[in-house]
C-alpha cells in the first residue's frame, strides 16, 4: 500500500527544499496541510495538485517559464 500522508521532513525531500521552507509553506497554508492530533501531514494528492497548480500560476498568460531576470543578469 503507497502512503497517503506525508510528513514535513518527507515532503521537504520530496521536493528538494528546506525544513524552514517547508514549514514557512505549510505555516502560510500556501502547502495544504491537515492536523492529527498534534502531527502535521500534507496529502499525496494535494502535494500533486499544489504541484501542478503553482507551474500553472508561474508560467502566467504569457507562456513563459515563470522566471524573471534579475538585474545585472544574474539568475
Amino acid at each position: 500500500m503507497n502512503k497517503l500522508l506525508l510528513t514535513p521532513a518527507e515532503v521537504s525531500d520530496a521536493l528538494s527544499i528546506g525544513r524552514t521552507k517547508t514549514y514557512r509553506l505549510l505555516t502560510t497554508g500556501e502547502l495544504p496541510s491537515i492536523r492529527i492530533g498534534g502531527a502535521i501531514r500534507v496529502s499525496v494528492a494535494s502535494l500533486h495538485a499544489w504541484i501542478e497548480n503553482s507551474a500553472v500560476a508561474r508560467t502566467g498568460k504569457d507562456g513563459g517559464d515563470g522566471f524573471e531576470p534579475r538585474p545585472g543578469g544574474a539568475r
